[in-house]
């Protein structure tokens, strides 16, 4: 395998190890960032079902309607 094309200088070498690992640790910065939208994603939609179901009873409780 021929290796000319990549850094043989030490400040070269160290600039792309830089590169390489900032670029690792965006990529796992965002898995937590996607992780979290899910999570927050999640919280919303059972908020949501709690609100729709305490307005249900509420409903339920004014009116005298039995629930189905």
């Amino acid at each position: 395998m021929d290796h000319s094309h990549f850094p043989t200088s030490g400040i070269a070498r160290t600039a792309l190890l830089v590169v390489a690992m900032l670029g690792l640790s965006a990529g796992l910065s965002a898995c937590n960032t996607v992780r979290g939208a899910g999570q927050d994603v999640s919280s919303v939609g059972h908020n949501v079902s709690r609100g729709a179901s305490a307005s249900q009873n509420a409903i339920t409780r004014s009116t005298g309607a039995s629930e189905r």
